[in-house]
């Protein structure tokens, strides 16, 4: 299929990023329109909700590409597949990553599926990733610094091949020069960070607005109570701030990390120093395991990151079961149940998992 003869419909946020794949896929050739997508339905009036701002400025880049903006409302999808999944993992006393399902279950199937409805050949994002081959459908962003392979793990080899990725190959830097010489009024607006739906708010004020907290003891690794929590849910291994302990007499004046969490007693169990020995584990088991495309040889070698702005660890996979069996080369920090494992092959993306327990 010729570029001049494939329509392709852009994901646009209101961003930079998915401003200028519009931009450049225009350019390339390709028939072009935007799709701005509405994923959490929260009033539009209040402080937290962006939408009446990032749909004014994805606006403004069609009206300056000459080029059609739909609107659909995706909210309805959002709570069924990602929302209430989020919530069940919380309440399971894990650390769940919403995003990664948001990719899978909106951003590349309810939007691949409407843009097809709407005669769409092709997708397209602003993700920093790329398609190299057809052996090996995901490879990773160029630019380190804004790779996005590991919240893409869960995609279907189809949905990857019916997307167009055309910032992969391009430095973030580079991009905010081409928005602001197409003028575009979001070149130097900020990056979203977060979890789309609880917006700049603290986590713990959105949350109780669906789950109840049951405070609970703060425990040593010995077994001494220093302190109570305000509910298991609010904390992540690994977690330094936020924990409000410190001064405790008979220990230390150093810091206090989070190293447990135990459902049945409802304690938080704490150590102290950031590289003592129970916040590391030797390797993982991970379920829900998802190659995007050939599954690779196992037992092999290859690389994981088990959060996205963590180094690559070396390690050696193998299947248990319907899990995977990882060991690292070195003890890797806070392993944390509920979160992404994402397997790479060099550059390659292979897939993932979702981390089911760390091996200590």
């Amino acid at each position: 299929m010729r570029k001049r003869d494939s329509k392709v419909i852009v994901g646009m946020s209101g961003g930079v990023d998915s401003s200028v794949t519009a931009y450049l896929l225009k350019k390339q050739g390709y028939e072009v329109s935007g799709m701005f997508m509405k994923n959490w339905d929260e009033d539009d009036e209040t402080q937290y909700c962006t939408a009446i701002e990032d749909l004014k400025d994805a606006k403004q880049v069609a009206d300056t590409l000459s080029i059609e903006l739909h609107q659909v409302n995706f909210a309805a999808e959002y709570w069924d597949n990602v929302f209430e999944n989020f919530l069940s993992e919380v309440n399971a006393g894990r650390t769940p990553n919403p995003d990664i399902l948001c990719n899978r279950e909106i951003k590349f199937r309810a939007f691949l599926d409407y843009a097809r409805t709407l005669g769409a050949d092709l997708i397209a994002t602003g993700h920093y990733v790329r398609r190299v081959d057809a052996k090996n459908p995901l490879y990773r962003g160029i630019d380190r610094t804004k790779d996005q392979s590991y919240f893409l793990w869960a995609l279907t080899e189809e949905q990857v091949k019916a997307s167009l990725f055309p910032l992969g190959n391009l430095l973030k830097t580079s991009v905010r020069e081409i928005a602001e010489s197409q003028g575009f009024v979001n070149a130097r607006k900020k990056d979203s960070t977060g979890i789309c739906f609880i917006g700049e708010r603290r986590f713990r004020d959105f949350l109780k607005n669906y789950v109840k907290p049951e405070p609970g003891n703060i425990v040593t690794a010995s077994g001494d109570v220093i302190g109570r929590h305000d509910g298991l849910m609010f904390y992540t291994l690994g977690q330094r701030q936020g924990i409000g302990i410190g001064g405790i007499k008979n220990y230390p004046d150093a810091p206090w990390f989070v190293a447990a969490k135990h459902l049945k007693t409802n304690d938080l169990i704490v150590v102290q120093g950031v590289d003592h020995p129970t916040l590391f584990a030797k390797g993982l088991l991970a379920s829900q395991i998802n190659w995007i495309g050939e599954p690779p040889e196992l037992p092999g070698l290859y690389s994981a990151k088990v959060r996205y702005r963590s180094i690559d660890a070396p390690c050696a996979i193998e299947t248990d079961g319907d899990n995977l069996h990882i060991i690292f080369a070195e003890p890797e920090r806070a392993v944390t149940p509920g979160q992404s494992v994402v397997i790479y092959d060099g550059e390659i993306c292979l897939g993932g998992a979702v981390i089911e327990e760390a091996l200590a």
